[in-house]
């Protein structure tokens, strides 16, 4: 503490720097709630969006597996399908 905070809280009486002590603890609980609220917002919508992302790649992983290799797209081979300039 600085030395003007020192000297207010020296002429405040107990039960007043009590009271704002209190008044100071629920303003920051209240923050915090806050924050928690709008974390657990955002993380309920990046679940959602992740549930939608597995659901896509499950069925183009299925659509790759069904295709008939042989007259459709070969599967991609690193090292086979490796450009020449590497």
């Amino acid at each position: 503490m600085n030395q003007s905070n020192t000297q207010n809280d020296a002429s405040i009486a107990p039960h007043e720097w009590q009271t704002q002590q209190v008044i100071d603890l629920q303003m920051s609980m209240a923050h915090l709630e806050l924050t928690v609220e709008r974390l657990d917002e955002v993380i309920a919508r990046q679940d959602k969006d992740i549930q939608t992302l597995q659901r896509q790649l499950q069925l183009i992983y299925k659509q790759v597996e069904s295709q008939d290799t042989e007259g459709g797209i070969a599967p991609f081979d690193v090292m086979a399908d490796k450009p020449p300039h590497y």
